[in-house]
This record gives C-alpha cells, sequence and structure tokens, in this order.
C-alpha cells in the first residue's frame, strides 16, 4: 500500500477512540458487535458505527453478512496491519 493512503488511514482510525478502540478489540480475533461493546466499556450502536466505518475502509470485514442476529467481524490484512501503527 503506498505509504500516503496508509497514514491517511491511521490518522482516520486515530482520530475516532470508538474506531481505535473497537480495531485494537478485534484484532485476530472474530467478534460480535456486543462482544466488542463488553470488551471496551461502549454501547453497541456506537461499535456498529465504528464497524461501518471500518468497513467502508476495508479495514473490517463481516463473515455471515446474511443474519439479522449474530454477526461476526473480523479485520482484513489491511485492517492487522494497521494495527502495527495504532
Amino acid at each position: 500500500m503506498e505509504e500516503t493512503k496508509l497514514y491517511e488511514l491511521i490518522g482516520y482510525v486515530k482520530v475516532s477512540p470508538y474506531r481505535t478502540n473497537t480495531l485494537k478489540s478485534l484484532g485476530n480475533e472474530v467478534k460480535m458487535p456486543s462482544e466488542i461493546a463488553r470488551s471496551i466499556n461502549i454501547e453497541t450502536s456506537q461499535v456498529s458505527a465504528a464497524l461501518s466505518d471500518l468497513k467502508k475502509q476495508n479495514l473490517v470485514v463481516c463473515i455471515n453478512e446474511t443474519v439479522r442476529k449474530g454477526r461476526l467481524y473480523k479485520c482484513t490484512e489491511l485492517g492487522l496491519e494497521l494495527l502495527n501503527y495504532i
């Protein structure tokens, strides 16, 4: 990835504590939004908004998007790479 784009993404994540903590909570694991919310002590709605933002930037992916309840998220390779900088 181009260095400039990488730094833009780092700034995008770091400007929001919700995005930063959501990405850190996921790490190498697969989690539901409610699990992330419990682990970082914020509301599930805030985690859902952060996941939506991160998904648009290709930093996380929902691995079972067809279900309504119990959606599982994991970091993409780019998301894992970004974790090394935050």
